[in-house]
């Protein structure tokens, strides 16, 4: 038995199929002791950590018939065509406890079986001999398995050589596959790194796109805006041209209205000037007459017993003609006052029919007085739209005239300054509120702001 065991080895270790060997197997193993297995890994092999190796019993069909097995641990360096050596221990506690054979093989993360060691016992040590006696028979059916085996070899080593080839062959397929895989993982890699960039570009087309359309819609928006402006613009245009015809037409109007205002200020005045005078008259002769019939009246009521009766008819007559004097002023001055009415309603009616120009001249007409009262010379007084009749000059004065002694008042603000001013520094105040035209330097209020627009605009060549 000792013979067939080594024999065996033998056949093992010279069998070049085999890529995993086992070294200094014992042909048995006392039962409580651990068990130091140990093996060669050949070139032909590539560890990987999910190879086993595993206790079976002579006699097993398939890689689940193991008694035990343990994980295979990695070598810590494999070279490229230089075999390895592992060692492994099993423990006694789970070791078989029969005399049954046994063997260790090595099993790949496949599931294919690499490599086989010859059979083992677990038995205990007997010093005894054995002596094994055989037969002519024995010998000769050793020798015909002997035989058997060899050829068995020689077709294991045909085979062996063979698979060797295809071994080969399949390594340089391998390494092709390999180069192949490594081309393939940095084809799939670009083509993440191209897809990420194509859904950059993608969203930042779609961006884009969001954009052209917001400027689209607001550049039609603004479109509209300037068709609407153009079109408010021709409107504002015609409206105006219209509004500057119209004025032509009004010029006339308005001189003619000038010159009525004019003519019936100037009557205004001379009837105001002769109303005046009459009463100035009719005062004198209301004195006269009071200081002529009262002393009279107290002279001649004491002595009328003592008077002749000549006396007192020359004192009725005169007194009689006084009054009849008296009653003609009275008159006079009754129509005069008619007059002054008439006038007064007929510059009424012509104010109906123009208020805005009546309140134009007027407010011009206050304006040119208080910048005439400040100093004549200013550019204000000549600078006026509108002209200033005399009566209104004469009245403006005399107003300024009664407050200068106690105080100014802006006619523009209504502002109110104490009589020691200076003059400069109203004529300053009431400049503020003005605004001078650059072309035919005209006067106008910082208020009417639209009428000095429209005014200048006019002057523009067109």
């Amino acid at each position: 038995m000792a013979e067939t065991s080594t024999t065996s080895a033998n056949t093992w270790k010279s069998c070049h199929f085999s890529h995993v060997i086992f070294d200094n197997v014992k042909t048995f193993y006392v039962p409580g002791e651990d068990v130091i297995c140990t093996y060669t890994l050949t070139p032909n092999i590539t560890p990987h950590s999910k190879d086993w190796v595993g206790i079976f019993q002579v006699g097993w069909k398939t890689t689940q018939d193991y008694y035990m097995f343990m994980w295979a641990p990695l070598p810590r360096d494999v070279g490229a065509n230089t075999s390895v050596q592992q060692q492994m221990e099993f423990k006694a506690y789970y070791l078989p406890k029969d005399d049954e054979y046994y063997q260790f093989c090595y099993i790949d993360s496949t599931g294919k079986v690499r490599g086989a060691s010859v059979a083992f016992q677990f038995r205990a040590e007997t010093d005894d001999e054995i002596l094994v006696v055989t037969t002519q028979g024995e010998v000769e059916e050793l020798g015909q398995r002997n035989k058997t085996l060899c050829q068995e070899n020689e077709e294991l080593k045909t085979t062996c050589a063979r698979l060797q080839k295809q071994n080969s062959d399949l390594q340089v397929e391998l390494k092709r596959t390999q180069e192949l895989q490594s081309n393939l993982e940095a084809l799939r890699s670009t083509t993440e790194t191209l897809n990420l960039e194509l859904n950059a570009l993608r969203k930042e087309n779609k961006h884009q796109k969001e954009l052209d359309d917001r400027k689209e819609a607001e550049l039609g928006q603004l479109k509209k805006q300037v068709e609407n402006v153009t079109s408010e613009k021709e409107d504002l245009e015609t409206r105006l041209r219209r509004a500057l015809e119209h004025m032509d037409q009004l010029q006339p109007e308005v001189s003619n209205y000038k010159e009525k205002v004019e003519n019936l200020s100037q009557k205004d005045q001379d009837k105001t000037e002769q109303l005046e005078s009459l009463k100035e008259e009719n005062h004198h002769l209301q004195e006269t007459i009071t200081q002529q019939v009262k002393p009279s009246l107290s002279i001649t009521l004491p002595l009328s017993h003592h008077l002749p009766n000549n006396t007192l008819p020359s004192q009725q007559e005169k007194h009689n003609s006084l009054r009849k004097e008296f009653e003609e002023q009275k008159h006079s001055f009754q129509v005069l006052q008619a007059r002054k009415k008439e006038a007064d309603e007929k510059n009424q009616v012509s104010t109906w029919h123009n208020p805005s120009l009546f309140s134009s001249i007027e407010h011009d007409s206050n304006l040119c007085l208080v910048l005439s009262s400040i100093n004549p010379s200013t550019k204000g007084i000549r600078n006026c739209a509108w002209p200033i009749s005399s009566s209104q000059a004469g009245c403006r004065h005399i107003q300024m005239a009664s407050c200068a002694h106690s105080q100014y008042k802006c006619p523009l603000c209504d502002d109110v300054f104490p009589g020691d001013i200076e003059v400069i520094q109203f004529e300053a105040h009431v400049q503020s509120h003005l605004m001078e035209c650059p072309f035919c330097h005209k006067t106008f209020e910082k208020a009417n702001k639209q009428v000095f627009d429209d005014h200048t605009f006019c002057h523009r060549p067109q």
